[in-house]
C-alpha cells in the first residue's frame, strides 16, 4: 500500500563551480533547506529515462514534477503505465491539485505545467500559453516556476532530448541554491538538452541515467524503492 511521509534531507553535496566550463573542480556546499520538490525535463529518448528514474524513487520522496515532450493524446496513458511499473503514484497533473509526496505529476502534452507555493505546499498551475523553446509543455517553465517558488528547496534534474529546452531554466534553479543534475552523454539517446546545460554550468553534477535516481534518494537520505 503506498504511503507518505515527511522529506529529509541529506548529507552536503559536492558541487562544480557555476561556469561555463563544468571542468574538474569541486567544492562542497551544505543546504539549510529541506527539498519540498523535484522536477524533471525529458524530449527524445525520455519515456524509458523518465521510466528509470522513478523506478528508483520511494514513496517517502517529495512530490515530483515531470515534463516530457509528448503529444496530448499519450501523456494520460504514459501516467498511468508509469503508475503500474513504480512504487511512488504516477498521475497527470490536474489545474490546482495540491502537490503530495510520493507523487510524481505528468504535464499534459498540451500544457504548460508550474507550481505555485500556497499556505499548505505547493499546487500545480497549467496553461495554454505560447511554446517557451519551441515546446509547450516546456521544461524551461516548470524549472523556472520551481526556482522563483522552491528555491534552495529543489532538486532539477534534465535528461535526454534534442535541442536546449530547460538548460536555462535548470541554470535558474542553480542560481537560486537548488541542487542540479544533468544526464551523461553515453547513457543519452540525444546529447542535446544535458549538453546545452552542461556548456553553461547549469548542472552541479553529470550521472549515467542508471545513476540518477538512486543518487536523488541517496541526497534525500531515503532508502531506493523496494528496500
Amino acid at each position: 500500500m503506498r504511503r507518505t511521509c515527511s522529506d529529509r534531507w541529506g548529507e552536503p553535496f559536492i558541487s562544480a563551480p557555476i561556469s561555463p566550463s563544468m571542468g574538474a573542480t569541486t567544492r562542497s556546499v551544505s543546504y539549510g533547506a529541506h527539498p519540498q520538490l523535484v522536477c524533471i525535463g525529458a524530449s527524445t529518448g525520455g519515456t524509458e529515462a523518465v521510466k528509470q528514474v522513478l523506478q528508483h524513487l520511494p514513496v517517502t520522496v517529495p512530490p515530483v514534477l515531470v515534463v516530457q515532450h509528448m503529444p496530448v493524446m499519450f501523456t494520460g496513458a504514459f501516467a498511468k503505465r508509469l503508475d503500474s511499473l513504480c512504487t511512488m503514484s504516477v498521475k497527470e497533473a490536474e489545474q490546482g491539485e495540491r502537490l503530495r509526496s510520493g507523487v510524481a505529476y505528468i504535464a499534459p502534452g498540451d500544457a504548460h505545467l508550474a507550481v505555485r507555493r500556497t499556505s499548505g505546499g505547493f499546487e500545480c498551475l497549467l496553461s495554454k500559453g505560447p511554446a517557451v523553446s519551441r515546446h509547450r509543455p516546456s521544461v524551461d517553465v516548470l524549472f523556472r516556476s520551481v526556482a522563483e517558488q522552491a528555491g534552495a528547496a529543489a532538486i532539477g534534474v534534465l535528461l535526454t532530448g534534442m535541442g536546449k529546452d530547460g538548460a536555462d531554466g535548470l541554470l535558474e534553479l542553480r542560481r537560486k541554491g537548488a541542487w542540479t543534475i544533468a544526464q551523461d552523454q553515453h547513457s543519452c539517446v540525444v546529447y542535446g538538452m544535458p549538453r546545452e546545460a552542461a556548456a553553461i554550468g547549469a548542472a552541479a553534477e553529470i550521472l549515467p541515467l542508471g545513476s540518477i535516481g538512486a543518487h536523488i534518494a541517496r541526497r534525500l537520505g531515503l532508502a531506493l524503492a523496494g528496500e
